[in-house]
């Protein structure tokens, strides 16, 4: 890894990073301050989400109707949406951008000329792109905490928050692999937010069609968002292997593929 690149790479993706931490924390404590409420309503609310279609709750991030009265089910919900959804978003497209930026920027021969190889400026890069998703990641889980310490009316068990949160980075740092290994099979060099973004809508999509009652959900996991478990109100809920497998396992392959693939690809200077 290469010490300048490093410092550099944290410079140049500090801001992106507070202002996601900054939209993705509020959006937690604003949501779940509304925990009370929820509570203070609870008949008229259950009443309400009757005439609801299934597949809005569903897509809304609620295994079940009791979630919304629960703690940690309220909070894995919005969760679901603001970390595990706006988080891969974030993920992919500073992933994707990190090493094609160099290209569409018109400054990749600059770096190739210095004293740094190819497998330095790939994996310093890569490094700061998974310090900013870790990063991004604590922040939210303390935000979390702290939401979940205020809003709580009687004491819970915290351990399910914890495991929700480590899945909830693994997921992260999966669609920030799955980001690098977009950026280094293109062919031209120009930014690819866009099919990111809508990459990862679709398997967001998929997962939740999967949920549906009635559907066979098998496909489903297609999407990493299927290895996730988010049924935190389940006595005995915590990290299984196979997810946890699946997630590092991926995650690895996808590093491997794209450092393979970088290490041959002619830039465009």
């Amino acid at each position: 890894m290469n010490g300048i690149l490093f410092r550099m790479e944290l410079r140049r993706n500090a801001r992106s990073l507070i202002m996601w931490a900054l939209i993705i924390s509020a959006l937690i404590f604003f949501t779940m301050s509304f925990f009370h409420t929820v509570l203070l309503y609870q008949q008229q609310i259950a009443g309400m989400i009757q005439i609801v279609p299934a597949v809005a709750v569903k897509m809304r991030g609620f295994s079940n109707i009791n979630d919304i009265f629960s703690i940690m089910g309220f909070y894995a919900a919005n969760n679901l949406i603001y970390m595990m959804l706006l988080g891969s978003i974030y993920a992919i497209m500073l992933s994707s951008n990190i090493l094609l930026k160099e290209e569409y920027g018109k400054t990749a021969e600059y770096l190739m000329s210095r004293p740094i190889t190819r497998n330095d400026i790939f994996y310093t890069k890569l490094f700061v792109a998974f310090l900013n998703i870790f990063i991004l990641n604590v922040i939210a889980t303390l935000v979390g905490f702290i939401s979940i310490h205020i809003s709580k009316k009687t004491e819970c068990d915290l351990y399910p928050f914890f495991v929700i949160s480590l899945y909830t980075l693994f997921l992260n740092l999966l669609f920030g692999s799955l980001g690098v290994l977009i950026s280094v099979l293109m062919k031209r060099a120009r930014p690819v937010t866009s099919f990111c973004i809508a990459l990862v809508m679709v398997l967001y999509f998929l997962y939740t069609i999967s949920r549906m009652s009635g559907v066979d959900g098998t496909f489903g996991y297609i999407s990493p968002y299927k290895w996730l478990n988010v049924s935190v109100s389940q006595p005995g809920y915590g990290l299984e292997g196979w997810r946890t497998a699946a997630f590092l396992g991926t995650t690895a392959l996808l590093i491997a593929v794209a450092g393979f693939i970088y290490r041959k690809k002619d830039i465009l200077t």
